[in-house]
């Protein structure tokens, strides 16, 4: 079970109380794009062991999207910012790092 907590209203729950949303920081392609960039804005997406970013909703709480860091293995979470913020904090970063080296 994920514990996370919203960096908008700074409630923390389980990740029921929380909406998926897929990867993060995707590059958005729409009409007037190229076929191969649009079918890959929506079809393809990363899949990786260890650190990823990803979206969620708070679905049951304040209803804001915001950007989620955890480590798909050990389902460790790094932190959370919010989706406006376009990379992850520095701070959350570096708790990435740490923990490549332990």
């Amino acid at each position: 079970m994920l514990l996370i907590t919203c960096p908008h209203c700074g409630v923390s729950g389980e990740e029921t109380e929380f909406a998926p949303g897929g990867e993060a920081h995707l590059k958005r392609f729409g009409p007037g794009s190229e076929e191969g960039e649009f079918a890959g804005y929506l079809f393809y997406r990363k899949n990786p062991k260890g650190p990823h970013f990803e979206r969620w909703r708070h679905a049951y709480g304040c209803g804001k999207w915001f950007h989620v860091a955890r480590d798909t293995v050990t389902l460790e979470i790094f932190g959370a910012y919010k989706a406006t913020e376009t990379a992850p904090p520095q701070e959350i970063l570096d708790r990435i790092a740490a923990r490549g080296k332990a």
